[in-house]
């Protein structure tokens, strides 16, 4: 492995063995899905066990360093890397343990994809699932972790029941409800904060056997949003979403995504289903498949991303959730401005609804209102130019202030900048309780340098 010029003359950052300065590693660790943001370390630690983690904690807090937590590199605007630093590529990490009627225990490595077929060999199912299954299980429990199953049983946050947590000064420590409550609300859409989750303990339910998808269009947003507040109100469905698409014609077509889980031959019917919504009916695919191929149709988009190369161009993406009050009238004013090119042929924008008394992780920042709405521009571009790339952030940055002048709140996985004032207005009443946990459980500040919260 090369050693790089700053350790050469510093012999004690020559770090532990299982380090590695090789130029590719640390281009990997630089980078991430999102193409925008740069940072390079100075040395990847390619941990094999979570002795390795703690270990390396205490040796760059000894030294000063920061150190940043890298699972599937899917950050879109470099959170999980660090200028100087060292990441910790966790993709190693990922046993499943042991799955249980009602719960199973998994790595923090392991992707949701991993965890599904480790589930679903005994029937069950995690409650939430993200549309992508192959992100990491610590990388959305540090986020928050949002799916079409949300608006039921909220974020993946609400769904785990202890963690096991690397803190700042190479402690290991379990957290619940009930243990350490405090790390856990901390860690738990944290954003990496106060310490690297190693390991985690998933609520499961049953797996439907079958699922009946419905995909409903509208010919504006207004009929749109009055039919998903129809579908919230009355649970007809059991996974809700929908979503702003390009048309190619620069105009926008607008969809209500809704299934309905189902076992053996008790095929739901269509017509009760459907009972009351307005979408141009001729026009609805109605599909009927199993639940593991439902919730890994994600599979068939980034295959064919990869096979055209946008999966490698930037991804400026915008997550955000409105106030139910005003979110048809934001998401107006906003699309108004936007044009197809601005989120490209396969991309989109999210927007449905969620009823917020199902989502109860403290730190997950929301509009204080029963019902949100998540606004998100999956932004797809066809460019692979830097500049495009940078005016897309600089517009992103722009609409988050129109939002949260509104009243909206950040998904913080977001490709904009963000100062400190910035994060101390996001977190708002938990500003304080982020604060002192970060001095509890890193207090030398060394974890997750990438946000620039502290």
């Amino acid at each position: 492995m090369a050693i790089d010029k700053r350790a050469a003359q510093h012999p004690d950052l020559a770090g532990p063995s299982m380090f590695s300065r090789d130029p590719q590693d640390l281009a990997e660790a630089a980078d991430d899905f999102g193409h925008v943001v740069q940072r390079r370390p100075q040395a990847v630690l390619k941990a094999a066990s979570v002795a390795d983690i703690a270990d390396l904690v205490r040796w760059a807090a000894s030294r000063g360093l920061k150190v940043a937590a890298r699972g599937q590199g899917h950050s879109t605007y470099g959170r999980a890397a660090v200028d100087g630093g060292i990441v910790i590529e966790m993709k190693a990490i990922n046993t499943i343990h042991y799955v249980q009627p009602d719960h199973m225990v998994v790595d923090a490595g392991a992707t949701w994809s991993a965890v599904l077929d480790a589930a679903l060999a005994y029937g069950l199912t995690p409650p939430v699932l993200p549309n992508y299954l192959e992100l990491s299980v610590g990388g959305t429990l540090a986020v928050g972790g949002i799916g079409g199953t949300t608006f039921r049983h909220g974020m993946q946050t609400d769904n785990v029941l202890a963690l096991n947590v690397v803190t700042g000064d190479g402690r290991e420590l379990t957290c619940s409800e009930d243990v350490n409550p405090d790390l856990f609300d901390a860690v738990r859409a944290g954003l990496g904060q106060c310490g690297i989750i190693t390991r985690a303990t998933l609520r499961l339910m049953r797996a439907p056997e079958r699922v009946r998808r419905f995909h409903l269009f509208y010919s504006d947003l207004r009929s749109l949003t009055a039919d998903q507040r129809t579908a919230l109100a009355d649970g007809r469905f059991d996974y809700l979403q929908g979503a702003v698409l390009p048309d190619g014609a620069g105009t926008w077509q607008y969809q209500l995504e809704g299934v309905v889980f189902y076992d053996g031959a008790a095929v739901p019917d269509d017509k009760a289903v459907l009972a009351g919504l307005s979408d141009q009916r001729s026009a609805a695919d109605i599909s009927d498949v199993s639940y593991s191929e439902d919730v890994r149709a994600f599979a068939r988009l980034e295959n064919l991303l990869r096979s055209n190369g946008q999966w490698f161009n930037p991804h400026p993406w915008l997550l955000t959730f409105l106030p139910g009050s005003c979110a048809e009238q934001i998401a107006s004013d906003i699309l108004n401005g936007l044009t197809n090119e601005d989120v490209g042929p396969f991309g989109r924008i999210t927007f449905y609804p969620l009823l917020t008394g199902a989502l109860r992780t403290p730190l997950l920042r929301l509009p204080d209102e029963s019902v949100v709405f998540p606004f998100n521009l999956v932004r797809i571009p066809t460019s692979s130019g830097a500049v495009e790339a940078e005016q897309l952030v600089a517009r992103n940055r722009m609409l988050y202030e129109h939002i949260r002048d509104a009243g909206g709140i950040l998904y913080p996985v977001s490709a904009l900048p963000m100062s400190r004032d910035d994060w101390r207005s996001h977190f708002g009443p938990k500003w304080s309780f982020l604060d002192g946990a970060k001095r509890r459980y890193d207090p030398l500040g060394a974890f997750a340098p990438g946000y620039e919260l502290f």
